[in-house]
């Protein structure tokens, strides 16, 4: 991934409505929790207002909706009418699942659905919705913002997309969520993009890149098998991940110390506890993996439980590789997975 230019280059380009920035970065205004395009002619933000974002797949997952004015998902070619009205709905009700059936029942055919948001704006109409539905409940983790007693107003008439989105994605209500087992969740900024750690004060159970597709399912595995629910908080294993995670992409740190919970099925946990055994700085084939468990048959299930990992990076299934070395299977991207191997064979570092 490029990286951004300087936060005052960037600034300076949005005060400035320089738009030969377009495709260079995105702006995030944390008032209104809009996010633009260079160029966009609304009012200029205070600059303690603002962030920016590389892609408009990451300003989604902080929590951000696009903006009506500039449309910094559109393509040059703009979307049909239809497609306006989908991301409207979308933004009026993120909560809602909409699904090919309904779709169809509204004379609007799945597939050419999906080819015209993936034209328009680089991804499914499903990955939008997940996006804005795990971006709008991630938004208190990662302002980490008391969602007990704080009114949250995401840019809604009021806050009752948030609570129910975080309600489907985190596990309970705001206002009962102290009724349940608590795990708490923190956003991590690193250089590959934010993660969400999920602990309590003696493990960490979760740690994963917010926009990977299989971040929903894996906050709902750990609800149902620890019957608990997640709320935005600190506690001194997610501050313990925090400091090594950056050790890590400091290159000053070569193995983690962090208590895990790796609780799965038993094959599941054989196969993590073969991945935390792969020295930093080398690879295993997913044979290798297999031959060492003593199940030399399983490739495919051995595949199964390194996607099943959700302890990216510390329990560290990137450093499994196709039989013939070529990189395969990262559920954060291949990008992410070649970028950590670079770092850890010395040849590049994030920090």
């Amino acid at each position: 991934m490029p990286s951004l230019p300087t936060f005052q280059e960037m600034y300076s380009a949005i005060a400035t409505r320089d738009d030969s920035f377009v495709g260079i970065f995105f702006v995030a205004v944390k008032t209104t929790h809009v996010f633009c395009r260079p160029g966009c002619p609304a009012r200029v933000p205070l600059v303690q207002n603002v962030e920016f974002f590389s892609t408009s797949s990451e300003a989604l997952h902080a929590g951000y909706r696009p903006c009506k004015r500039c449309r910094p998902m559109d393509t040059v070619l703009r979307p049909p009418a239809w497609v306006d009205d989908l991301v409207s709905r979308v933004d009026r009700n993120p909560q809602a699942r909409i699904s090919d059936w309904s779709l169809k029942q509204e004379g609007l055919d799945p597939e050419r659905v999906r080819r015209a948001f993936r034209r328009s704006f680089g991804m499914t109409f499903q990955a939008y919705c997940r996006a804005r539905r795990i971006g709008l409940a991630l938004q208190s983790v990662r302002e980490g913002q008391d969602v007990f007693t704080t009114g949250l107003d995401h840019g809604y008439e009021s806050d009752s997309g948030f609570r129910d989105a975080f309600t489907k994605i985190l596990g309970a209500p705001p206002s009962k969520a102290g009724s349940a087992r608590v795990l708490t969740c923190r956003w991590l900024e690193t250089p590959l993009g934010p993660m969400l750690a999920v602990a309590d004060e003696r493990a960490l159970y979760l740690l994963e890149f917010v926009d990977r597709r299989m971040l929903e399912t894996q906050v709902a595995r750990i609800r149902g098998r620890f019957k608990a629910t997640l709320v935005p908080g600190a506690n001194s294993v997610l501050d313990q991940t925090e400091q090594e995670l950056n050790e890590y992409f400091e290159g000053k740190r070569t193995t983690f110390e962090v208590r895990l919970e790796l609780e799965g099925t038993d094959f599941q946990e054989t196969v993590w506890k073969e991945l935390l055994r792969i020295p930093y700085g080398q690879t295993r084939s997913y044979q290798q993996v297999a031959i060492e468990i003593g199940s030399p048959n399983a490739m495919r299930a051995v595949g199964k439980a390194n996607g099943d990992n959700r302890l990216a990076i510390i329990v560290p299934c990137h450093r499994v590789l196709a039989a013939n070395g070529t990189l395969h299977g990262y559920g954060g991207g291949l990008w992410r997975k070649q970028r950590l191997l670079e770092l850890e064979s010395g040849q590049a570092q994030l920090l």
